[in-house]
């Protein structure tokens, strides 16, 4: 029994069995020099001694981990969530831990953990962008020791770096597209910061809808919503909700913007989707909690982290692969009450 908090090394365990630290290292590691009975002794006091494996001081001495970091805006937000579920699904698979930070889409604190990552000499990077991020020069220290850099969701062409992300033009496009097939003739658009690729994307896709079909664009009805929160969403329906001639319709970048709008409106006694249809992004779970059930656009959150992943180890493995791979996922138009002034039916995004 251990009397007290020391750590139990290899040195401990061999002097109490008289054997030599090489020795126990080896029957630690399974080593066909070493004999049944040794490795079964070793393994024996090293489980009733507590003893643990210092991977810190291996690493430091290799200068390599079997970790991976992740540097995502929010841990809560259901799509990063499910996005790190399928990294540390791959990463596992492959014998590699995981090493998760956030930076709560802040410039600064996406900085400080790029930095304290690459100072843990993790073996590659999953990244989704902070919504503040302009600058990239952090990741440069990445490019330049060939650490594999991947970018899912929120990525940037300014990197010599591998992506995952969707379609958002064509998502934007067809989730627009649904909105004037049910009749809507003032649709609105609710989106995020315009620096980020996706939110710039869908709005693209809402716009390319509007033309396709001569609709009107109409400033008025074209909103940017840096943080997509469910406060600026509120806001944001009430100025839409206020206007001469309000919107029949809105195409919200997030469904946290799409749930404030339908919250307003029933506030307002406006009848969703009778006289304002809605439509969000992502299908997050409160999608199917609000009533109307909220129509939306899937997120492949579990592929793309289990993608990047794949991607960050395969360079760990083929040094030959050539970079600034982009895989690009299809997405899927989930048709709910919200938008469905016409009749329910799904309708895949092709």
């Amino acid at each position: 029994m251990k009397k007290n908090n020391k750590e139990i090394t290899i040195y401990d365990i061999a002097k109490e069995l008289n054997v030599s630290p090489s020795t126990v290292s080896r029957a630690l590691k399974d080593h066909h020099s070493i004999g049944k009975k040794t490795k079964k002794a070793v393994l024996k006091l090293a489980q009733e001694r507590g003893y643990q494996p210092n991977t810190i001081a291996a690493s430091l001495r290799s200068n390599k981990t079997t970790t991976i970091g992740v540097i995502i805006s929010w841990i809560n937000k259901p799509f990063i969530s499910s996005m790190i579920s399928g990294v540390e699904i791959a990463a596992n698979k492959a014998g590699y831990n995981v090493i998760i930070s956030q930076s709560h889409d802040n410039y600064e604190h996406e900085v400080a953990n790029a930095q304290a990552l690459f100072a843990s000499r993790i073996q590659g990077l999953v990244v989704s962008l902070a919504m503040e991020t302009t600058n990239y020069d952090h990741f440069q220290q990445f490019v330049q020791k060939n650490i594999p850099l991947v970018f899912v969701d929120r990525v940037t062409e300014e990197l010599n770096a591998d992506k995952v992300i969707i379609d958002n033009f064509l998502a934007g496009f067809k989730a627009t597209e649904h909105l004037i097939q049910e009749g809507c003739k003032r649709i609105a658009h609710i989106g995020g910061a315009q620096h980020r690729n996706v939110y710039r994307e869908r709005r693209e896709g809402y716009l390319a809808a509007l033309k396709q079909y001569n609709m009107e664009i109409n400033e008025d009805y074209i909103i940017e919503n840096p943080a997509l929160s469910s406060e600026e969403g509120h806001r944001e329906s009430e100025y839409l909700m206020n206007l001469p001639n309000r919107p029949d319709g809105v195409f919200c970048a997030n469904d946290t913007s799409a749930v404030s709008v339908i919250q307003y409106a029933r506030k307002a006694g406006i009848k969703v989707p009778q006289e304002l249809a809605v439509i969000g992004f992502n299908n997050d779970p409160v999608t199917t909690i609000i009533d109307p059930p909220l129509s939306t656009v899937t997120h492949p959150a579990i592929e793309m982290g289990k993608l990047a992943a794949m991607q960050v180890l395969g360079y760990k493995e083929h040094k030959e692969i050539v970079r600034s791979q982009t895989i690009v996922l299809e997405t899927e138009l989930l048709i709910r009450e919200s938008s469905s002034r016409k009749k329910y039916h799904p309708t895949p995004i092709v």
